[in-house]
């Protein structure tokens, strides 16, 4: 699979490069994470959010609107599902790490989505990116099975649990707050995810 870096013009669609912040006691923090042979995901960390860069990507990222700051860590080299927000999510990489993107407006009106479509970038470690809320992304992936760690930024309360349940029309799609979910196949999700990712699993050795 063709792999782009995030300085590449293909990536402006789907987001860009955060610049002006300070990211470096955060990446440096994020050393001291777990590194599971899966794949983790923690929405917010205390110990993340009490260093000096939570108030600067609160008033310069997200206009003063509370976030959170979490972590996605581990081994991956499989696409699986591709989900969105109702926002957009700032990645800062504390190590080199891929992830697979693609647009929400290619999303058929019954909820299915090409993967052919989808393009892999490098995020080199140090560098955070904005993915819009348009932007289809899921879990990072790793090179040379070195393992990945991801600082993850959203507003506060995103991919907490539910207190309704959701079903039919996109509403089907939510499996968490303020995450829509469209899963594959072969991807091993929990049961009552939809499915709706067609075409191949994508495998980022491949």
């Amino acid at each position: 699979m063709q792999i782009y870096d995030v300085t590449d013009p293909k990536f402006k669609k789907y987001g860009k490069v955060v610049e002006n912040i300070d990211f470096s006691g955060l990446v440096e923090a994020m050393q001291n994470t777990p590194l599971p042979e899966g794949v983790v995901y923690e929405p917010s960390i205390p110990e993340l959010e009490a260093l000096p860069v939570m108030k600067e990507l609160t008033t310069k990222a997200y206009g003063e609107l509370p976030i959170q700051i979490g972590y996605c860590n581990g081994h991956n080299v499989m696409l699986n599902a591709l989900e969105y927000h109702r926002s957009s999510e700032i990645n800062v990489a504390a190590t080199d790490a891929v992830v697979m993107l693609g647009l929400l407006s290619d999303v058929t009106e019954d909820f299915t989505y090409d993967t052919s479509l989808v393009e892999a970038f490098k995020i080199p470690k140090g560098v955070a990116v904005e993915f819009y809320a348009t932007t289809l992304h899921y879990a990072p992936c790793d090179l040379n099975n070195e393992g990945f760690k991801v600082s993850v930024v959203l507003p506060k309360g995103t991919n907490y649990p539910l207190d309704e349940t959701h079903d039919g029309w996109e509403d089907k799609l939510i499996t968490a707050k303020n995450k829509w979910l469209i899963g594959h196949a072969e991807g091993g999700l929990d049961s009552g995810a939809h499915i709706g990712l067609i075409g191949k699993n994508l495998n980022l050795n491949e």
